[in-house]
């Protein structure tokens, strides 16, 4: 199961830390990551962490501004955000894969949580 947190309601330029707590598997062995998806679109990979050496990989448009790290003793994965755009503007989701070192693609991806919204206004 998958719990995010810390959406809501920021101005364009500010931050936001989004949390996603795990439970019900092994999460130092299970890469995790990031997707968010406005009204009407598809899921947007942001961010993705691995299992191992904790690489990172994040989606062309938030690279620079949005920071995904983990805390296996907490079971918890974080996105922090920074300098907020309007266009960030959608549901945040947290994603865990079982099977992968780390992933990117939504397919990769096997369990989900509900999300969080967050909303940049200009």
């Amino acid at each position: 199961r998958l719990a995010e947190s810390g959406g809501g309601l920021a101005q364009a330029g500010a931050s936001l830390r989004l949390s996603c707590v795990a439970s019900g598997f092994s999460f130092s062995d299970t890469a995790m990551g990031w997707f968010r998806q406005a009204p009407g679109k598809e899921y947007e990979f942001v961010a993705s962490i691995g299992t191992r050496d904790y690489h990172t990989y994040y989606g062309t448009s938030v690279k620079g501004r949005f920071t995904i790290s983990r805390d296996n003793d907490k079971n918890t994965v974080y996105l922090q955000m920074t300098n907020l755009k309007p266009e960030d503007t959608a549901l945040y989701i947290c994603g865990a894969d079982y099977r992968h070192n780390i992933a990117t693609t939504v397919a990769d991806f096997q369990t989900w949580g509900q999300g969080t919204q967050v909303t940049v206004s200009s």
